[in-house]
């Protein structure tokens, strides 16, 4: 358990930082540009990352930046736009705690990993503290927004499991920003056919864009796909339930949403959820993969006789 903890902590900041953007976002950013909101969180963000790690994609790279650009990004960051504006912070961040149990129900059958009794008790609970918080009169829970929501859970959960998968011997920058990238490329036609010229941007709406960019894209995705890479994902998605929780707090403290005695009880199973969840002691230590340039993983697709001994057959 020891060893996971780091891991844990650095992950962590992926949640803190998509709950503080529901009220970035429902605050500073133009309500009528979603499309162009989700272009200019994503290519920023990708550039970034990209002048950190210059590596372009090789092979099946290409498809697989692709798809999960159009997932983890394109899509993803449209629909999270739209719950931001059409909920309230403290709502819209809270139905994303349903997506541990989703991870885990994906996982299952994608990537043959069966969701252990903590992982799936703590979703149940936590996702007991988000029917809670919703069905207790909440004021501005549209149902447009909260379908968002959980269309947004369903759509990134797949990409990052997708992401999960395809991970042996990539480079985590890289292929981060390559999907970043990919992602702000699809959304800028559309964006241009539907929405019109570019939206002006005032002072606070250019430092918004700046948070929402290198802090809760840039930053969060490398974090979060970091640990997807050494932890368990029923680990990982339980983690995320501090995305409802920083959504909650802010809502409260900084945007003037009542929290209710319901919600607060809510509030405490989804933290219950995180702790039932917690990172066990396996007695046994994990060796990481060696990272290669994307999509150069030559050891995996060497024949297994001229594969060092010991060596894991990338997936």
């Amino acid at each position: 358990m020891e060893g996971k903890w780091p891991w844990v902590a650095l992950t962590a900041i992926a949640p803190v930082a998509w709950g503080a953007n529901y009220y970035v976002t429902h605050a500073f950013l133009p309500a009528d540009r979603p499309l162009y909101g989700a272009a200019l969180r994503a290519l920023p963000a990708g550039l970034v990352l990209l002048a950190m790690r210059r590596q372009r994609p090789h092979g099946a790279w290409w498809w697989r930046s692709a798809v999960l650009g159009l997932l983890n990004v394109s899509v993803f960051f449209v629909l999270i736009f739209a719950a931001s504006q059409l909920l309230p912070t403290s709502v819209a961040s809270t139905v994303m705690a349903v997506s541990p149990l989703t991870m885990m129900l994906i996982a299952w059958p994608l990537l043959s990993e069966r969701p252990q009794n903590g992982h799936l008790v703590g979703a149940v609970v936590g996702l007991g503290g988000v029917c809670l918080m919703l069905l207790t009169g909440v004021h501005g829970a549209s149902v447009p927004g909260v379908l968002a929501s959980l269309a947004a859970v369903l759509v990134s959960s797949l990409g990052h499991l997708l992401a999960k998968r395809w991970s042996a011997g990539a480079d985590l920058l890289a292929s981060t920003a390559w999907q970043l990238v990919a992602g702000g490329l699809f959304l800028l036609p559309v964006a241009a056919a539907v929405e019109g010229p570019p939206p002006a941007l005032s002072l606070s709406m250019l430092l918004a864009f700046a948070y929402v960019a290198l802090v809760a894209t840039a930053l969060a995705f490398a974090v979060w796909f970091t640990g997807l890479r050494h932890l368990p994902v029923g680990t990982v998605g339980l983690i995320g339930l501090l995305n409802p929780v920083t959504g909650v707090l802010l809502g409260t403290a900084v945007a003037g949403e009542l929290l209710t005695v319901q919600q607060m009880c809510g509030l405490v199973l989804v933290l219950a959820g995180v702790v039932f969840g917690r990172p066990k002691r396996t007695g046994r230590r994990e060796n990481p993969q060696p990272t290669l340039p994307l999509g150069n993983d030559r050891s995996a697709r060497a024949p297994a006789s001229r594969r060092p001994s010991g060596q894991a057959v990338g997936r």
